[in-house]
């Protein structure tokens, strides 16, 4: 039988999902959403990675790297439901893109290597989707691989994200001989035909009926524990019929508090209907999410995902394309028409919406409205970028933008040819626009262009975009990191008085602030004073000033983190003092103190996860203790050994080129940051200033 791609027969919100693909980079999520494609009837041919012929990575860098770069949107219909599906990128330089995706969908497919199970940026997109409150469901891929076991990525799920794994499938056949399926909630087989595209149902195969009976029993067992409906069923009748059991999957999926788990091979063509159709079953519409919640007036405010409300949409993507300038949206209110103003509601600038588009990867569908659910493209706007809130004029609400990573890596950057700087400034800022996590600035002391972003890869795609798609030859340094300076040791009781008199009316500032060590990143004001000695409004005055000195420590001009600031005294002059000389007194009392404590140096240092053959794990070892990395773990499975290390971000420039080298072009890496770590006083004394 082949799938129930019909076309869609309602409008209706219930109709929609709205979901993203996350995973590690190369578990399959592209060849996953190319299969979803297929299945459905939006595309007639197959897409494969490895030819370069897929829908969502169509950009030439996504081609010829074989990896998934930049989020692409695709729709498609399934069983009379409209399937609107983000692709997004597996490789932690790029999990910004994953963040602005996650903003604005209602449910996730998380998947997992059935060989590697949760491998590291599994983990953190996984943590990403917690943040964002997502309702996931879980597709274990590549079971047709040598070393494939469900129920090993099934521990890993329950041990590594502390997920409550509902397995709702058992695999028919091992590694080459996995054929199919049983739905334990139907207990029912499903067998793909090799080399074909359909399959057909049919009973459960003998040897395998009573592994399915015990399965369903622990999935009933389970499924009782979390929901109280299910178990009050279980109590009385000892099972759960199947109704039953599909409501409390949905509703516990909804909750967070359980993932159901079904597993295939995406390159095999194999378990792709039965996902789709717990997409529909399990994960929620527009019309199941609570209504989204914004700033109007100083007052927080509702709006109800109602087509018939007011036109409420966040942008969330800006992409440059031959057709002209897309702002991507999701639509959370109301109706918006081509042709229609819409309001920043942050601005209060108004703007002409001149097309709505609905995107398919890199191909467009004219539509003439967008309603409440939708996500879609729109040409014509100007000035709105990613988290901007669009609004009907007149019913203004600012939604919470997406967040947007500190940038932990630099290279400077500047055309080959004088002639083309200004072309380059250009190509900089629509960079900038498209892609939030990449900072353009001028260092004032060497009078450079710094390019900061993500990782080495986040700025080798950037630059090869500069010169593919700009035309700009560009020369590019070394990529250097962003140090940070903390307190070991601090102050107590530093007087610091700024009186200034220049024949007008003066400035006069007295503080008292203590300075200590704080174990997080981060900065901390508070004030102790009492008596009336230093007013509230000056206490704020000090804290911005102090604020204005950590962009430039004592050891070397880099920024200061991880500190506490305490005022704990200070006094005021009837005429002179004002916030200004607070805020000046605050700045320069920071600095003297932080000359004379204990200050040291740290690096953003990431955990490295390689996977080698076996005789090249000394190597790659040595290798590694080089490069100041500190091996926390090494596992090995058939024949190949995982290694885990930290290591200093700083000292893994080149590492790719050089893993290859060791390793014969057999090993591979990924990474994701693990904070800060103090840097070694013999690397700190080679370090230059900022």
């Amino acid at each position: 039988m082949r799938a129930n791609g019909r076309p869609l027969t309602t409008t209706s919100l219930t109709a929609v999902r709205n979901l993203g693909i996350l995973a590690h980079v190369d578990a399959g999520k592209t060849t996953l959403t190319e299969r979803v494609l297929f299945a459905t009837g939006a595309t007639h041919k197959r897409g494969e990675v490895h030819a370069g012929t897929t829908v969502t990575d169509y950009d030439p860098q996504e081609r010829d790297r074989g990896i998934t770069i930049f989020a692409a949107a695709v729709s498609c219909t399934w069983g009379g439901h409209r399937v609107n599906l983000i692709d997004t990128p597996g490789h932690v330089d790029f999990s910004d893109e994953v963040e602005r995706s996650l903003r604005v969908l209602d449910g996730a497919v998380a998947v997992f290597d059935a060989v590697a199970g949760v491998e590291p940026q599994s983990e953190s997109v996984w943590r990403q989707a917690d943040r964002h409150g997502v309702p996931r469901i879980a597709f274990v891929n590549k079971l047709d691989r040598a070393g494939a076991d469900l129920d090993t990525a099934v521990a890993s799920i329950r041990e590594r994200l502390g997920a409550v794994p509902l397995v709702v499938q058992l695999p028919i056949g091992r590694e080459d001989a996995f054929a199919g399926v049983v739905d334990l909630l139907t207990m029912r087989a499903l067998h793909w035909h090799a080399g074909s595209d359909t399959y057909e149902t049919g009973p459960v195969p003998e040897p395998l009926r009573e592994e399915a009976d015990r399965r369903r029993r622990l999935l009933e067992e389970t499924v009782a524990e979390l929901h109280a409906d299910a178990l009050e069923e279980f109590c009385a009748t000892s099972a759960l019929t199947g109704p039953t059991l599909a409501r409390a999957l949905r509703e516990l999926t909804l909750r967070g508090d359980g993932v159901v788990v079904l597993c295939g091979s995406a390159y095999r063509n194999r378990g792709i209907e039965p996902l789709l159709d717990a997409v529909l079953a399990y994960l929620p519409s527009p019309a199941d999410m609570p209504p989204v919640r914004g700033m109007a007036d100083g007052a927080e405010q509702e709006r109800a995902p109602d087509p018939a409300g007011p036109f409420t949409a966040l942008a969330f993507k800006v992409t440059a394309t031959a057709t002209g300038r897309l702002t991507h949206l999701r639509v959370y209110a109301g109706t918006l028409r081509k042709g229609a103003t819409v309001l920043d509601a942050a601005t209060g600038r108004t703007e002409r919406v001149g097309r709505i588009l609905r995107v398919q990867a890199d191909r467009h569908e004219e539509r003439e409205e967008a309603v409440a659910g939708d996500i879609v493209a729109v040409i014509g706007l100007k000035a709105a970028r990613a988290g901007t809130t669009l609004c009907a004029p007149g019913a203004g609400l600012v939604l919470e933008p997406p967040s947007v990573a500190e940038p932990v890596v630099s290279v400077a950057v500047e055309a080959r040819s004088a002639g083309d700087t200004g072309r380059l400034s250009a190509a900089l800022a629509r960079l900038a626009e498209e892609d939030p996590s990449l900072v353009v600035r001028s260092d004032a002391e060497t009078g450079q262009t710094v390019l900061s972003g993500m990782g080495e890869l986040h700025l080798e795609v950037a630059a090869e975009k500069i010169r593919s798609g700009h035309g700009v030859e560009v020369v590019v340094g070394r990529p250097q990191v962003s140090y940070r300076e903390t307190v070991v040791r601090g102050v107590t009781g530093l007087v610091y008085r700024h009186v200034k008199q220049d024949g007008g009316a003066g400035q006069f500032a007295h503080v008292v602030v203590d300075v200590e060590p704080l174990e997080e990143a981060a900065f901390e004001f508070r004030s102790t004073v009492v008596g009336g000695r230093v007013p509230q409004e000056y206490a704020r005055a000090v804290e911005a000033g102090c604020r204005d000195a950590l962009a430039e420590g004592p050891l070397g001009g880099h920024p200061v983190t991880g500190l506490r600031v305490t005022l704990t005294d200070g006094a005021t002059h009837s005429k002179d003092s004002s916030e200004m000389a607070f805020r000046a007194a605050g700045r320069f009392a920071l600095r003297e103190a932080l000359r004379l404590s204990a200050v040291e140096l740290l690096e953003p240092v990431v955990e490295v996860t390689v996977t080698v053959p076996e005789d090249g794990v000394g190597g790659v070892l040595g290798d590694l203790a080089a490069r100041r990395g500190r091996v926390s773990g090494s596992t090995a499975v058939s024949g190949t050994a995982v290694i885990t290390a930290t290591v200093p971000l700083a000292e893994l420039f080149g590492y790719a080129s050089r893993l290859r080298g060791r390793t014969r072009g057999r090993g591979t890496f990924t990474t994701r940051p693990a904070g800060l770590a103090p840097v070694p006083a013999s690397v700190a004394a080679a370090l230059p200033a900022r």
